[in-house]
């Protein structure tokens, strides 16, 4: 799945069901997210992310993310949950 570049609250229904459709046909060895596309986004990503996770886990398959803009790990780490989700910041 290819996340918006715009992903807050106002967008996140959409995102929401495009990520349910999408991992419930996925049949691949993970499902990955990639972020690269995020430019303006708020905490409904994070929780889009976590979502994701979920899915993947019920799937019993791993779950990764790519392209993490620095301030969504920077957002990921003030919420706790940058470990959850596998993102770090820039070395």
């Amino acid at each position: 799945m290819r996340l918006p570049s715009i992903l807050t609250l106002a967008e996140a229904g959409s995102a929401w069901q495009q990520l349910n459709t999408e991992a419930g046909a996925l049949e691949g060895p993970v499902l990955h997210v990639d972020a690269s596309a995020l430019t303006d986004f708020d905490s409904a990503a994070l929780a889009l992310l976590l979502q994701a996770r979920r899915l993947a886990q019920a799937k019993g398959m791993p779950f990764e993310v790519s392209g993490a803009p620095d301030k969504l790990v920077q957002l990921s780490q003030l919420y706790g949950v940058a470990e959850l989700l596998g993102l770090r910041g820039a070395s």
